[in-house]
């Protein structure tokens, strides 16, 4: 999958085929995607950038959907651990996911311009991190890639481009 946040693309489109597909997967996994849960992906998903726990508590609360931090953390915590969800680690932030129910291991591209954030797949059992681990006898279970930089639009404004 690539970083489709940073090309143009149907996002009205691209945001209902991802929540047909969170959906989905929370029937067949008999996961209850409730009100607030539901709308905390819609919102992470429009944004485009990651968010807070206090961002989206902003917004959840603006609508009446609660008002105190552990509406959103409750939701966040279950659209993580449901693969709806990725936190972003150097921003302490979470972003919705792009391919969710599919078994993948994301990295972020973060713009330090705009904030906003793309996901894009990798592979650490292919790379050299993999080629590290199995030199050392390890298993990868779990790895985290975050990439600092600038998205093609900010590129445009910025001179040490």
């Amino acid at each position: 999958m690539s970083a489709i946040e940073f090309r143009d693309h149907d996002h009205a489109a691209c945001m209902r085929s991802t929540m047909q597909a969170a959906e989905a997967q929370c029937a067949a996994r008999g996961l209850r995607l409730t009100p607030v849960r539901r709308r905390a992906l819609e919102i992470l998903l429009a944004e485009h950038r990651a968010l807070g726990a206090y961002d989206l508590l902003a917004h959840l609360s603006a609508e009446g959907l609660g008002a105190q931090p552990p509406v959103a953390y409750r939701a966040l915590d279950f659209l993580v651990k449901a693969g709806l969800a990725h936190k972003v680690e150097a921003l302490n932030a979470y972003v919705g996911c792009v391919q969710p129910g599919a078994d993948h291991a994301p990295a972020f591209l973060i713009c330090r311009g705009c904030r906003s954030v793309a996901e894009a797949e990798t592979l650490p059992s292919q790379s050299r991190l993999g080629d590290a681990a199995r030199a050392a006898g390890f298993r990868i279970e779990r790895s985290v890639v975050e990439a600092e930089g600038l998205c093609p639009a900010c590129q445009k404004g910025d001179p040490d481009k």
